[in-house]
């Protein structure tokens, strides 16, 4: 059906996962390419323009075109939602302090073996808890 539509934010979380997965920065024209059908052009460079206004991806010109990749891995782009999170409300002593009280006793072990390490993290490879 030509009139389906994807949920909010899926067509933005698909790029940004092929952008990921490419290891190199894409123009639109590539990316439209590699998402395949059902797109256009416009739609592609619309979303890749709205990801570059929130911060998502950078871009660098390529001849005529821009090229665009993302600005972080993907746990530094949702540590950058998180901090944006933080950063909209007044009280972040209030926010800090209703996060760690909804933790996990994993995670809240967790970030404070992080505050507490004095030596710089090694957040490659870091434990994960669930």
């Amino acid at each position: 059906m030509a009139d389906e539509r994807r949920p909010v934010g899926a067509l933005e979380a698909e790029v940004l996962a092929l952008l990921q997965a490419s290891g190199e920065p894409l123009t639109a024209g590539e990316a439209l390419r590699r998402l395949g059908g059902g797109l256009s052009y416009s739609t592609v460079v619309t979303v890749l323009s709205r990801m570059r206004a929130k911060g998502l991806l950078g871009r660098t010109k390529r001849g005529r075109a821009f090229a665009y990749a993302p600005v972080a891995d993907s746990h530094g782009l949702t540590a950058r939602r998180m901090r944006r999170e933080l950063e909209s409300d007044s009280n972040r002593g209030a926010v800090l302090a209703r996060f760690v009280q909804d933790l996990s006793s994993g995670d809240e072990q967790l970030l404070r073996q992080l505050l507490g390490s004095d030596s710089e993290l090694d957040i490659t490879d870091g434990p994960s808890t669930g």
